[in-house]
């Protein structure tokens, strides 16, 4: 049984992607609602993964992974620094090579964005200029001659790579975004996007960030304002508990952006779009698929977070939700360190890893599936399958849109409704706060009133009412193949079916196996989150443990500094001559660990590791562990070399509840796990 499982669901999913395939070079419009392909509605899912901050070998994988976790859409940023860091030396070879990343992509049958800046942030050295451009005497970011000049020479040499894969070729390039979180007048905007046609660049649609509010509009039609949410930030300044108004991002709401992305580069913002902006439909192109740590700031993001961010901004009204990121990364070297830090000339807001950008995302820094893969890939097959339905759909707001950080005196709901149908979405979930369970709760969409219900603390889902012959159910939707319907028994919600004139009450799961009636399917949460999921997804699991020898004690406790921009900066590479030393001894018969990650979880500030002198990896301790793919080693070695800094007391940092504070260094564990 579990082998015809697995082909089938290899085949559904090859047919998935040969029907995105096959959309490449039909006509995209879109309209105040969504997108619009050949004709058809259709509520993408859009994921970033930056192509020049993983090996190259690895993408085909990885975009197959995106893909598998509902991801129909690919995002990347093309970072000037990393392919100009030289002036005049452009660079598009090996994890560079833009090119051959479009192709990955083509062959998977996924549209592509593309960021193509010149100021991307991304936290990245400078936002991504390097540091020649700032000798040239001209302003960044700016319509002056020497600025777009240099721009121009960038664009032209992008259009090298894309060309003959724009969309209007039958190639996967679907639309682009110019500059980011630019809050100056549009007329810089359209500037950009004239010298982009001119070079060549003719795509569906054009893109721009839709926060904060520019000074001087963009006119209608010619980009779409694209906005985000996250559930905490590493650049506040703050460095205590939920500091910042990111409680907004879990409230059922009409208003699209947020106010508390980049507020060290942005300050304080307002609830105010640019006026025109809502004639345009709602998407989302940096909804937080978790967050990085800066080193004065160390978020540690939940699983709960991302989803109940995303069935919020679906609830809300979005139609094309957009992880920022879906998949983490490893800044590449270069001829200085390319991550963001207060020390650079430019965008230096925070001291970023130098090499680690894992974002905690759904696919982390080396591929590693966490648990929000999962639980977002269920809400993905929803808006696949039920996509054409939901996109016309307008929001209403029964519950308060402007709740209080914390409140817990009412259920927070939306509907989405037309025409007698819709779904009830429910989110019972803020990030740090104990919501309670919510008692006698009477739900109501086009007319129909669900039974009574007890909504239990954290329950996020989604019911429908009036679909598919289905009057109500208190399961969740998850996908449509076949003339089946596969639902999500709800955890602590007794599951009630109305259809067909009968109401089937306290329906339990019987997963794919055998129908509760006639073509529907009830599953656990956990089968509705792998329902056609192929390949190895089994738990991470220990499979050896390396030897671990120390060397050496820390030296004296460096001096944490305060940088240009308030906050404490991390260590330097002198710093780090005082760390404590470990050796690392891997086995002498490295093919079997070839897919699998180092483990290292220790206790102390940061941690860098290095292989034959080189510098691989580094972490800010927050709660989770610093992870390595042993892939990624050179082939002759055969022993690392780990370096940590002591934890210091009362430092001037945001540590989570799961960081371990305890002053001084260790490592508790190291082991060899497979990577899932």
């Amino acid at each position: 049984m579990k082998h015809l499982y697995f082909l089938l669901s290899v085949f559904l999913l090859s047919q998935t992607v040969a029907a995105h395939a096959a959309d490449f070079g039909k006509p995209v419009t879109w309209d105040s609602r969504s997108l619009i392909v050949d004709g058809q509605r259709v509520c993408p899912v859009m994921g970033e993964i930056h192509y020049s901050r993983l090996p190259e070998n690895e993408w085909a994988d990885e975009v197959r992974k995106m893909k598998e976790g509902g991801v129909t859409i690919i995002a990347t940023y093309v970072f000037w620094n990393h392919v100009e860091e030289q002036e005049g030396i452009f660079r598009w070879d090996g994890q560079r090579s833009l090119r051959r990343f479009i192709e990955v992509c083509k062959a998977e049958g996924l549209p592509v964005v593309l960021r193509v800046g010149p100021f991307c942030h991304g936290e990245v050295r400078n936002g991504g200029i390097p540091d020649w451009m700032f000798q040239k005497g001209c302003k960044m970011r700016d319509q002056n001659p020497v600025f777009l000049g240099y721009v121009e020479r960038l664009y032209r040499q992008i259009f090298t790579q894309v060309q003959g894969l724009q969309w209007k070729d039958g190639g996967p390039l679907l639309a682009c975004q110019f500059d980011n979180e630019y809050r100056g007048r549009g007329e810089y905007l359209m500037a950009l996007k004239r010298m982009a046609l001119q070079i060549g660049f003719d795509l569906p649609f054009y893109t721009r960030t839709g926060w904060p509010e520019l000074r001087t509009p963009v006119p209608y039609g010619e980009m779409l304002p694209l906005y985000g949410d996250y559930a905490d930030g590493f650049w506040e300044r703050s460095i205590k508990e939920t500091a910042g108004n990111y409680y907004k991002a879990f409230n059922f709401k009409a208003f699209r952006s947020s106010t508390a992305i980049a507020t060290e580069q942005l300050g304080e913002q307002k609830e105010r779009l640019n006026k025109g902006d809502e004639q345009y439909p709602y998407f989302t192109c940096e909804l937080g698929g978790g967050m990085a740590t800066a080193y004065h700031r160390r978020p540690y993001l939940y699983p709960e977070d991302a989803y109940a961010m995303a069935l919020v901004k679906l609830g809300s009204g979005s139609n094309l939700l957009g992880y920022y990121m879906y998949h983490g990364g490893t800044n590449p070297d270069g001829l200085t360190w390319l991550n963001e830090m207060q020390r650079t000339v430019a965008t230096n807001y925070n001291d970023m890893p130098v090499k680690n950008y894992d974002f905690q995302a759904p696919l982390g820094e080396f591929g590693q599936r966490y648990p929000h893969y999962y639980t977002l890939r269920k809400l993905h097959l929803f808006m696949h399958d039920w996509g054409e339905q939901l996109a016309p759909m307008e929001a209403s707001f029964p519950a308060p849109q402007d709740i209080r950080k914390g409140d817990d005196s009412a259920l927070r709901w939306s509907v989405r409704s037309k025409d007698g149908s819709g779904f009830i979405f429910i989110s019972n979930y803020e990030r740090l706060q104990q919501l309670t369970a919510k008692r006698n709760v009477q739900l109501e969409a086009c007319g129909v009133k669900l039974p009574r219900l007890t909504i239990p603390a954290g329950m996020m889902c989604i019911l429908p009412v009036n679909v598919d012959g289905i009057r109500y159910a208190t399961a969740q939707l998850v996908a449509k193949r076949d003339g089946k319907i596969y639902m999500e028994q709800l955890k602590g919600i007794p599951t009630t079916i109305c259809v067909d004139g009968k109401t089937l009450r306290n329906v339990k799961a019987k997963g794919v196996a055998a129908p509760v009636y006639k073509n529907i399917y009830l599953l656990t949460s956990e089968e509705a989150g792998r329902l056609f999921l192929s390949g190895d997804t089994a738990p991470q699991a220990s499979i050896a443990q390396p030897t671990l020898t120390k060397v050496r004690e820390a030296g004296p406790l460096r001096t944490i500094t305060i940088g240009v921009n308030k906050v404490a900066e991390e260590p330097t590479d002198a710093d780090f001559e005082q760390a404590a030393v470990y050796t690392i001894e891997l086995s002498a018969q490295r093919s079997p660990l070839s897919s699998h990650l180092l483990k290292i979880d220790y206790r102390g500030d940061c941690a860098r590791l290095y292989a034959n002198g080189k510098l691989i990896a580094d972490h800010f301790q927050y709660g989770r562990p610093m992870l390595y793919g042993l892939w990624r080693l050179p082939k002759d070695c055969r022993e690392l070399e780990l370096r940590i800094l002591p934890m210091q007391k009362d430092a001037p940092i945001y540590l989570p509840r799961e960081a371990d504070k305890t002053p001084g260094e260790a490592v508790k564990q190291i082991e060899i796990i497979n990577c899932n």
